[in-house]
């Protein structure tokens, strides 16, 4: 059988505004669905993985008829979901007996809803997919139904809706192959923007599942508030393949928390030196879970950079966030990691629930105030599925268009903002963090290499674009507010 698994087209300006789209868009391997592949094959059949980053809707169609797949598996998030009911669509006028089906974060959280939505699309799958979709292919291939298949949702012979039993999470993490990179393609098409890595090429990788924290804007599958493992010896395999077979020099790790398990995490750090594994690291983690010991040790393993999600300056707004932190835990946090020599990445959030115009700007004086090496100034966004899109009501109001979805545009407005407040708020954090002399003249001072270079002039384009245009952050997608999203 011959199945194919897509993410449909999209182009930086659908995410970014178009005069920040260039410097801000990072193209990283799509590690679900390379998940979702690598497991297709493992079941014998014959797979082709077709990134939409990299391909015209026209190229991906093109595509579908030189490959002629039995089944098509499309991933969506709920900004790439329109695109992924065109490319349905699409598919289907090609071919109609193409079985198209449906994956990811959105089809997970809205489930059968999907199959209302775009009237092409023969099934969706809820929740992981490893074990689902193999299986799935497994009855297309011999003209079986598909009842009793956990974790999807379908069309009956009827044309009435039939959604399956839940599919359990998959506790054993290691019994999922390792992903084959082989399937992306050339590699050097990932591109990072310039200062958010060290060396090419780049790959991804998770040593985790889930996390505990409680945050009321993070999608979590039912029953996924808790953090699933992979052993230290799957995980030292894997990074093993990526830097020794492979090629790749730098992983960025994407796990929520890795280091939910301080123990864990200090064994797999020392591995990768008793294995001498030479490449560059990056993680995420909670400012609650580090402490110098241990971020010096990743130093010495290769780590040069930690994302913190800092989120905000005013500890009444972590609360309603449920972030489970405190503002002078994020202060050590980030005192800690620079004195370990680590670069410090902090997202903050703009347009928290109750969040009022002036304790946004405390949050960008807080931001000031630790001094990292790199900020970012989202917009609240509240995926479908999550705490916060279901009392929207509560809140504030949701924009109804999907596109919204990015964290750059104002999806979500709280009743104590507007939405122009946002987009004003978002610019001037900006311009405040990225204009202070102290960063200027550091990031002028760390030029080494023509590397360094390109990453100050890609910067100072962005910082130029903030100066003179006033509405250079706004992201033009016809929207219309409502309480709730379709």
């Amino acid at each position: 059988m011959k199945a194919m698994v897509i993410l449909p087209s999209w182009k930086a300006d659908d995410i970014y505004p178009s005069k920040l789209a260039k410097s801000a868009i990072s193209y990283q391997h799509p590690l679900g669905l390379l998940y979702i592949a690598t497991c297709i094959q493992e079941a014998g059949h014959e797979v082709r993985l077709v990134d939409g980053a990299f391909w015209t809707q026209s190229e991906v169609l093109d595509q579908v008829r030189s490959f002629a797949p039995d089944f098509v598996g499309l991933s969506a998030n709920a900004s790439m979901w329109k695109k992924a009911c065109q490319t349905a669509i699409d598919i289907k006028e090609i071919d109609a007996s193409i079985h198209v089906s449906a994956a990811g974060p959105y089809p997970t959280a809205v489930g059968e809803e999907c199959l209302d939505q775009c009237e092409q699309l023969d099934s969706v799958v809820i929740g992981e997919g490893e074990e689902t979709v193999p299986e799935l292919c497994e009855r297309i291939e011999n003209n079986a139904g598909l009842e009793g298949i956990a974790g999807v949702a379908f069309r009956g012979d009827g044309g009435g809706i039939v959604a399956n039993e839940p599919r359990p999470l998959i506790e054993d993490l290691d019994s999922i192959p390792i992903p084959r990179r082989e399937l992306l393609g050339d590699f050097d098409k990932y591109e990072s923007p310039p200062g958010s890595y060290k060396q090419k090429p780049i790959a991804i990788c998770m040593t985790t599942r889930g996390c505990k924290a409680r945050c009321i804007y993070c999608f979590q599958m039912k029953g996924e508030r808790r953090v699933r493992y992979r052993s230290v010896e799957n995980v030292i395999k894997e990074v093993a393949e990526l830097v020794n077979h492979y090629g790749f020099r730098e992983i960025r790790f994407l796990d929520e928390t890795f280091t939910a398990d301080r123990e864990r995490a200090m064994e797999i750090v020392k591995r990768f030196q008793e294995e001498k594994l030479d490449f560059s690291w990056y993680i995420s983690s909670r400012v609650n879970t580090v402490d110098y010991e241990m971020l010096q040790e990743f130093r010495k393993a290769g780590c040069w950079a930690v994302l913190f999600g800092a989120e905000s300056g005013v500890q009444k707004n972590l609360n309603t966030m449920r972030k489970g932190i405190t503002l002078d835990q994020t202060r050590a946090a980030v005192k800690a990691a620079k004195k370990a020599g680590l670069k410090v990445y902090t997202p903050f959030i703009i347009g928290i629930p109750g969040e009022t115009y002036e304790e946004a700007l405390q949050t960008i004086d807080f931001a000031i105030e630790l001094g990292p090496h790199y900020a970012n100034f989202h917009s609240m966004t509240p995926f479908p599925g999550t705490e916060l899109y279901e009392r929207i009501d509560e809140y504030g109001t949701m924009s109804t268009d999907t596109d919204d979805y990015t964290f750059e545009g104002a999806a979500f407005v709280p009743y104590t903002m507007t939405r122009g407040q946002i987009e004003e708020l978002r610019t001037i954090g900006f311009r405040k963090f990225y204009s202070r002399p102290r960063f200027i003249v550091r990031r002028l001072l760390n030029v080494r290499s023509w590397y360094d270079f390109k990453t100050v002039m890609k910067g100072a384009t962005s910082f130029f674009w903030l100066w003179i245009k006033r509405d250079s952050l706004k992201v033009d997608h016809p929207t219309k507010t409502s309480t709730k999203a379709g």
